[in-house]
């Protein structure tokens, strides 16, 4: 067995769902500062499998700051964290009205990520969104 690191947190999980609780305030409130505060400044965001991926926190930011343009009274939850290593991963649902038509959409997918000295150093994103009832396709 190697040395652990001191500045590495042992419970995986538990470090899990603190970022996840942090994150998806952010993306809720439209907190941008706290949402980016979960990744190391060289962290790797990857909102689907086939979007490129996002380096770095200005990247990161710019993302999410474009999201919010779209969308309001967002609503966050999240299952149980599953960790193992420097691993987590969660399902997670968010319920938003879209800020140009008032229509109600309903996101759920899971989140994938790997931590790095108590942050994200990458985060993968698989989701699926209905809105009103029917799937809205990515374009």
């Amino acid at each position: 067995m190697g040395a652990t690191s001191t500045d590495e947190p042992r419970d995986t999980g538990a470090l899990g769902r603190s970022i996840v609780d942090s994150f998806g305030k952010g993306w809720a409130k439209q907190d941008i500062d706290l949402l980016v505060s979960v990744f190391l400044d060289d962290a790797v965001f990857l909102e689907t499998p086939f979007a490129p991926p996002r380096k770095g926190l200005d990247a990161i930011r710019e993302y999410w700051r474009d999201v919010g343009y779209h969308q309001s009274e967002g609503r966050f939850s999240s299952g149980e964290v599953f960790a193992i290593g420097p691993w987590f991963s969660t399902e997670f649902k968010f319920v938003f009205r879209r800020r140009r038509t008032g229509e109600w959409v309903d996101v759920r997918g899971a989140l994938f990520c790997e931590t790095s000295r108590g942050k994200v150093a990458e985060m993968r994103m698989y989701w699926h969104r209905w809105a009103e009832g029917r799937e809205i396709r990515q374009e």
